[in-house]
């Protein structure tokens, strides 16, 4: 074959093995095995969690009925504040390290590899909150019809506050201190999970029908599940090109 026949070949582009399900796999993987060695990071929430609502019958009532009353809430805020409180470290590692600009440039789509990430946020900060909360609910004097349903109310809900507070953190990853800024940008949008969520387990504490409370944070997931990665990857590539 001459030279000539050989340049009048077109090109045969080979395009890298695997696809958008193996970059997935690799990016839940690398994720879970750098948040299980920074396991101080893992616990600071559940800790949290775990102290104040055991903190919180010392400082109000002993009273079994009192503590009933208000339990609903007061394991919902105290849910919140710790999945806050973990949100700031989603992108930041990645960022200082220099991989997230790689993740940017990946040719896989953003949003897809974002919510990879928000997964791995969820089973180690809102799935054990979900977890625990039935074992303090036992110190708040809940009784046990009303376990399942606070289970389930949150393990929907930190769902939704994962992917929700993933935005946040998106826009303030390229802050020094945007613990702040990030508290103020996603409480008023944790409002709706946190009305529907106590709600769930006040009407299980009352005898009434759960399903409608559960039917909206399930709608609400939906729905952040659909929006939520397409704005995280908008928030990304505003804060790490500017």
């Amino acid at each position: 074959m001459s030279s000539s026949d050989t340049l009048d070949q077109p090109l045969t582009v080979v395009e890298p093995r695997g696809g958008l399900g193996v970059a997935l796999v690799a990016t839940l993987r690398r994720d879970l095995t750098l948040m299980l060695r920074r396991r101080s990071e893992v616990m600071n929430p559940l800790v949290f969690f775990a102290l104040v609502i055991t903190l919180f019958p010392l400082g109000l009532s002993p009273d079994p009925r009192l503590l009933a009353t208000v339990a609903p809430g007061l394991l919902w805020v105290a849910a919140l504040l710790a999945t806050l409180l973990s949100l700031d470290s989603l992108f930041r590692a990645d960022f200082e390290d220099g991989s997230l600009e790689q993740l940017l440039l990946a040719p896989q789509p953003l949003a897809a590899m974002v919510l990879a990430k928000v997964v791995v946020h969820w089973l180690l900060t809102g799935l054990p909150l979900a977890l625990m909360a039935p074992v303090l609910g036992l110190m708040l004097g809940l009784p046990a019809g009303s376990h399942l349903i606070l289970m389930l109310a949150l393990a929907l809900g930190s769902a939704s506050l994962s992917l929700v507070g993933a935005i946040g953190a998106a826009l303030t990853v390229g802050l020094a201190r945007g613990g702040v800024l990030l508290s103020l940008l996603v409480l008023p949008l944790y409002i709706p999970v946190l009305i529907f969520g106590a709600g769930a387990v006040q009407a299980a504490l009352l005898g009434d029908g759960v399903g409608a409370h559960l039917a909206i944070l399930g709608a609400l997931l939906a729905l952040a599940v659909m929006l939520s990665p397409w704005a995280i990857a908008a928030a990304l590539r505003i804060s790490v090109n500017g």
